[in-house]
This record gives C-alpha cells, sequence and structure tokens, in this order.
C-alpha cells in the first residue's frame, strides 16, 4: 500500500517503558520485517536485539528532522521505514508523529503499553478512577499546574502526573503545589524507572517531597492516590 505521491506508509512502533518483554507481538513483527529503524539511542537499545539487517538511525533533538527526512527517502526506494518510540503513542508522543505525518501520507501507529499503566498496575488503581495530566510538553505549564492543582483540592479521583524531566521534577512540583494552597500533607509517590534497572519508589507526603533532596531520574511518575490507597510515607 502507498499513497497518492507514491511514498509508501511509515510505520510508528512504541516498545514500551524499557523491558523488550512488553513489546506487543505486533510491534516485534514491523521490527524484524524493517530495512530501517529510526529512534532515540535510548529506545534503539531496547528493539536493536530484535532486528535483522535493519539500518540503524539514531536521532536525538536535535537532528531528528534531519534523520526523519532520511528515513522517508529511503521509504521512497522501496525500503520499510518504521520510528520508534517510548511507551504508548498516546502518551507524549505527539510532537513526533506530528514530525512524521507531516513528511508521510500514510502512517501505521503499533501502540504499546506505557509507563502509566505499569504504574496502575503497581499501585493497584484503575484508569476509570483516574485522571491523567502530563507536563513532558515543550510548552508554558502554568495552566497546566493550576489545572492539577483544582483536581487536587477537588479530590475526586486518583491523579497521574508525567512531570517533564529535568527542569521540573518531583521536588519542585511538589513545592509549587503547596504555593498552589494544597496540604502538604496530601500522599502521593514517584515511581522512577519502571520496568527498567534500578527500579525505585518513593511514598510519603506533598511537604515531604517537596523538600526532599534526592535526585529523582527523568523517568518519573507521580500519583496522588485518592481515598482508599495510603501510603505509609516510607521508602523502599
Amino acid at each position: 500500500m502507498s499513497s497518492d505521491s507514491g511514498i509508501p506508509p511509515v510505520t510508528v512502533v512504541a516498545v514500551g517503558p524499557g523491558d523488550s518483554r512488553l513489546l506487543t507481538l505486533r510491534g516485534r513483527q514491523v521490527l524484524e520485517e524493517a530495512d530501517v529503524v529510526a529512534g532515540f539511542k535510548t529506545v534503539l537499545d531496547v528493539v536493536a536485539p530484535l532486528l535483522g539487517n535493519a539500518e540503524l538511525c539514531p536521532m536525538s533533538y536535535r537532528d531528528q528532522e534531519e534523520v526523519l527526512e532520511y528515513g522517508v527517502g529511503e521509504a521512497r526506494k522501496g525500503r520499510s521505514f518504521v520510528v520508534c518510540c517510548w511507551g504508548d503513542l498516546n502518551v507524549s508522543a505527539r510532537e513526533l508523529l506530528a514530525r512524521v505525518r507531516k513528511r508521510a501520507d500514510i502512517v501505521e501507529l503499533v501502540p504499546g503499553i506505557s509507563s502509566i499503566q505499569v504504574a496502575c498496575a503497581r499501585t493497584g488503581i484503575f484508569m476509570e478512577d483516574s485522571l491523567f495530566i502530563t507536563l513532558h510538553k515543550r510548552q508554558e505549564i502554568d495552566d497546566d499546574l493550576t489545572e492539577l492543582a483544582y483536581y487536587l483540592k477537588e479530590d475526586r479521583r486518583h491523579i497521574i502526573l508525567l512531570p517533564r524531566p529535568y527542569d521540573l521534577m518531583p521536588a519542585g512540583i511538589a513545592a509549587h503545589l503547596v504555593e498552589l494552597g494544597i496540604s502538604g500533607d496530601r500522599p502521593m509517590l514517584v515511581y522512577q524507572r519502571l520496568t527498567l534497572e534500578g527500579e525505585k519508589r518513593w511514598e510519603g507526603t506533598l511537604k515531604q517531597c517537596a523538600e526532599s533532596k534526592e535526585e529523582f531520574s527523568d523517568l518519573t511518575i507521580m500519583i496522588f492516590p485518592h481515598g482508599e490507597i495510603e501510603v505509609s510515607g516510607q521508602r523502599e
């Protein structure tokens, strides 16, 4: 199948939270049959053992446009081009998908398991009882933090929060929420490096997190449980 422009479809595969065993069967099949595979190096490190003779094209934030241009160019030559991303395509992959869609008329999406799903499984909460908010985007997020504070005050559902790596991490977010009037006694959990070596779980209160000197991983998820889930304040 190809578009009217003659460009074959580009496939985007979500490889999961990091454990290659959580890659879907469809995702594995696409990767095994690929001629050219692009993605950030950390993602390619996960899928590399699954590939045949595919050409690997590592990309960074600085050169991702050029790498995608190259991959689509190879697709025009009849080679199958696959782009990999972390987690699930429905969680913080919007910018990458927009870049791919700008270049290809037909894009096949292969969703994966996200770290959000893993965090829910670890905690025992259900998505239908939760609200998901992501700060993992390149834009001003003051409105998102205000929205987060609003729902925490409302306290009707669990809140699952994806921080922005490096510059807006758990301690800073917690401190900001206290400034917005959220009780420092509010319980919370922080999961780090889910399914990867060195996976950790931090438990405590909002105030304890705001005062924490711990250097949290950039692969982090924050959960503010509602109701029946008790948080002990201990770290594992």
